[in-house]
């Protein structure tokens, strides 16, 4: 069912007691993760933490522990499915389920005992009504035992003729019921989307308990970041929802106009900005993912997906957007002036071709003076981290450094990520530009498909649902551009 009151129906009652985190592989999971781990250090709350990338893992970690808790939070995982039939818990077994997974199983949803969702009220869920897909047996056999013996033959056959259509009728009217359940269910259940993100919904209760922090505001924009940059939601519900966060960093980062060199509070600052994502891998807005070895020139080669990067490259790759000689160098190597003003030069060559949708509403995160960093590079890096194809120790090794690399104490792994993350943006453009080059991509019908063959270059990074997830995309609009 779903919790009305994060505070009380949920954090109130696992706050006293031992409790097992499953949480997803992906990067808006690990923020979630983040903010609750926050809030149990507060209140000093006894938590397992597990990761699990599956249902075969999901249930495995289940198997394992529910000896141990009672009390089970999953986090982007869960939602979507019969938890009851896959666990088959005892029960005194509660599940608090935050996941951004849609449609949500219409069996939690009506559950009122042991599982708890934890859903933002404001998403539109069209969850169809309980009469229309569930239904209370009836047993239809007992009203012929109590006719009375003493019946004459005549009464007896009336009733007997009356009982037999009126079962007749009850089976009609009900195929006609399951016949619309499926109907109503089938709707329901036909796509998968993603609602809002797990790791607002997490600052949502941290916020009602006046225990927000900036590191979990900060933690909310990248997991709502991730949904972004891996086209979980639609640019409204992107817009409207750093709509929402925008609020709460002017709350969290209010600055006195007149002080133009004060520190940020606790050395730490969000602010508002603007990302131009055709220009990826030689970024305008960060130090990081703007590799110095790479040019601007080469950073618009790499696909993405707005209507004003496949002009640009059907333009010739920023010739005549931007001075094409200074653009083809290595950024390190660029004029001052033109890196200091590259904004206000992009913004001006947008308007005058036309492009309305070249940037794209973002925040940044500074640490004192020297560390900026956009909410897509903690993306990039987080997941380039948990999707490392390097072996080093057990397998939630990368899960363990990904959540470390959120902390603003170990920036040596988020650097270690970006340097990844880099690999990757590089490994994609080689490998889309291979593939459409030697015409790789096949259409069949209205699919189209790909084949990497085993030696193929940074394939084995592929092997990685993100990783892969990326390079489908990327090939799929350079396929359509092309």
């Amino acid at each position: 069912m779903f919790i009305s009151d994060c505070r009380r129906e949920f954090y109130d009652v696992i706050v006293s007691q031992r409790v097992l985190l499953l949480v997803a592989s992906d990067v808006d999971a690990l923020c979630a993760c983040k903010i609750l781990q926050a809030l149990f250090q507060c209140d000093h709350v006894q938590y397992t933490l597990v990761p699990v990338a599956g249902w075969q893992e999901l249930e495995t970690a289940f198997l394992e522990h529910k000896d141990q808790f009672k009390y089970f939070v999953l986090i982007n995982c869960g939602a979507n499915v019969d938890l009851l039939e896959i666990l088959q818990p005892e029960e005194d077994t509660f599940f608090f389920v935050c996941d951004s997974h849609r449609p949500i199983n219409v069996v939690n949803v009506y559950n009122e005992t042991q599982i708890k969702l934890l859903v933002k009220q404001d998403d539109d869920l069209d969850v169809p009504a309980y009469d229309d897909i569930f239904r209370d047996e009836e047993n239809e056999e007992e009203d012929s035992e109590t006719e009375s013996n003493g019946s004459e033959p005549s009464d007896k056959r009336r009733r007997f003729e009356e009982e037999v259509i009126e079962r007749t009728m009850k089976r009609r009217q009900r195929r006609e019921w399951e016949a619309r359940r499926r109907e109503i269910l089938f709707d329901y259940e036909q796509y998968e989307y993603h609602g809002t993100s797990s790791a607002m919904v997490m600052f949502d209760l941290a916020w009602i308990m006046s225990k927000d922090l900036n590191d979990m505001l900060w933690w909310a924009i990248v997991g709502l970041t991730d949904q972004w940059v891996q086209d979980k939601i639609t640019q409204m519900k992107y817009v409207t929802d750093i709509g929402i966060l925008q609020r709460h960093v002017s709350r969290h980062n209010h600055r006195n106009e007149d002080e133009e060199n004060s520190l940020s509070i606790d050395c730490m600052r969000i602010a508002f900005e603007y990302e131009y994502p055709c220009l990826r891998s030689g970024k305008t807005n960060s130090r990081h993912l703007m590799n110095p070895q790479l040019s601007l020139y080469l950073g618009s080669k790499i696909p993405s997906f707005s209507a004003a990067e496949n002009r640009i490259r059907r333009n010739g790759n920023l010739n005549g957007f931007l001075p094409l000689k200074q653009v083809k160098q290595k950024f390190n190597s660029m004029d001052i002036s033109l890196k200091e003003n590259l904004r206000e030069m992009i913004e001006e060559s947008a308007n005058k071709f036309g492009m309305k949708d070249l940037r794209v509403q973002t925040f940044s995160i500074h640490f004192g003076f020297k560390n900026k960093f956009l909410a897509s590079d903690i993306v990039y890096a987080t997941a380039s981290l948990m999707e490392s194809i390097e072996k080093e120790g057990p397998e939630t090794t990368n899960f363990i450094k990904a959540l470390d690399s959120l902390s603003r104490g170990n920036l040596d792994k988020l650097h270690q990520g970006l340097d990844l993350a880099k690999k990757q943006l590089r490994a994609i453009q080689q490998t889309v530009a291979s593939c459409i080059c030697t015409n790789l991509v096949i259409s069949q019908g209205p699919f189209l498909y790909c084949s990497l063959m085993e030696g193929t270059p940074d394939v084995k990074l592929f092997s990685k649902p993100v990783s892969l997830c990326l390079l489908s995309k990327y090939l799929l609009k350079s396929f359509v551009c092309s």
